[in-house]
């Protein structure tokens, strides 16, 4: 089984670097809903649906689904 929340925080650097997301403060997975939850320095959250995705399959779905 994947560790998705250590996915999470081994994309958030990355994303970080970018100039569409630079400004993520943290990237949460929750494992009760499988959702991983965007949170930006402003303060803005979004949510990405990972439900039933494997490692690389969840990176795709965070980028797409909140950018």
């Amino acid at each position: 089984m994947e560790n998705k929340q250590k996915i999470c925080e081994l994309l958030l650097p990355a994303v970080q670097e970018t100039r569409n997301l630079y400004d993520f403060e943290s990237l949460t997975y929750d494992e009760e809903r499988e959702v991983v939850i965007a949170e930006f320095t402003s303060g803005y959250t979004q949510r990405a649906n990972v439900a039933m995705d494997s490692g690389t399959a969840m990176i795709s779905d965070i980028i797409c689904q909140i950018v």
